[in-house]
């Protein structure tokens, strides 16, 4: 037994010291010698190269928003799955999307390697276990309806892989996220994603660029999933949840700007429409009813535009 884990070991490590995310980055061979200042100008450089990375794969990242815009249509969920960084990226990511859009807790969530407790402490050693990846998904009663996601920097995240083994068995659209080209993760979904951003200044330290790319897209996947179904009105949140002053205040000011009218009469239009922001804006402009108008929005699959469109003028 012992013999076995020392050669699996010996070919993990052959295996992970020819991915680019663990080489070193010959530009930083001396980080530890340079100056405050100069070290992150170096990181700021490296930084900048992690957009061209992810504009290289728009299109595999497009699909996914599709994808997940569809599921969320259907009745289903996004739901992520990740360990250490990765876990943690899918977890904040999730966590909000209730504030910005609205949507019930359960719409979008995360599964992280180890649980809770992983989200604050390193659980590391959990993200070897492939079966409990399986039973998270399981636990989670995923379906055909919904969309998963997994983040993996090198793409070979145990926990990850036996998460989306179980989620295909069970219909769903599987979507993963990785930092080096021709991982398992790739070859296990259904859409691949490889934004490929190279060595690290610190070397294996994949929390930095490799990080950075991977909440770059699930910027991308959620945004546009919530634009696609209607969480937004031109450029501006108007599905967000007003649950503090300060989003009440940017409720009332979206109000103001988007009928518009006076700031006291936006006021009165968000009071009414119990703080539904495209209600009280449709009310705004057209004197319907606040029922009324959150009818006709929910008519329109809660697109705020193609309601107000479907009036005469």
């Amino acid at each position: 037994m012992k013999t076995s884990l020392h050669d699996n070991l010996l070919e993990l490590s052959s295996v992970m010291e020819k991915l680019p995310s663990e080489q070193a980055n010959c530009e930083s061979e001396q980080l530890d010698s340079l100056s405050p200042l100069k070290l992150v100008e170096m990181m700021n450089r490296q930084d900048q190269t992690v957009a061209l990375a992810v504009e290289k794969v728009l299109h595999p990242i497009s699909r996914a928003v599709e994808a997940a815009a569809e599921s969320l249509r259907a009745g289903g969920r996004i739901i992520y799955v990740g360990a250490g960084t990765s876990g943690r990226l899918g977890i904040l990511d999730a966590s909000e999307c209730p504030p910005t859009f609205s949507t019930p807790p359960a719409m979008v969530q995360a599964l992280i390697a180890g649980g809770k407790e992983a989200m604050f402490r390193a659980t590391e050693g959990a993200e070897d276990d492939p079966k409990q990846g399986e039973a998270d998904i399981s636990g989670l009663a995923v379906t055909g309806r919904d969309t998963v996601v997994g983040l993996a920097a090198s793409g070979r995240t145990p926990y990850v892989l036996g998460a989306m083994a179980e989620a295909r068995r069970r219909g769903a659209t599987s979507v993963g996220i990785a930092c080096n080209e021709g991982a398992p993760l790739s070859a296990a979904v259904d859409i691949a994603i490889v934004p490929v951003v190279g060595p690290e200044i610190l070397a294996g330290s994949t929390r930095l660029k490799s990080g950075t790319a991977q909440k770059m897209v699930l910027n991308m996947i959620s945004t546009g999933a919530m634009v696609q179904i209607g969480k937004c009105y031109g450029n501006r949140m108007v599905d967000l949840n007003a649950s503090n002053e300060k989003l009440r205040a940017r409720a009332l000011n979206l109000v103001q700007e988007l009928t518009p009218c006076e700031k006291s009469v936006a006021l009165k239009l968000l009071v009414e429409s119990d703080w539904n922001i495209k209600t009280a804006i449709l009310v705004g402009k057209t004197g319907r009813s606040p029922v009324e108008a959150a009818e006709l929005i929910r008519q329109h699959g809660g697109h705020l535009r193609r309601a107000l469109e479907s009036l005469p003028v």
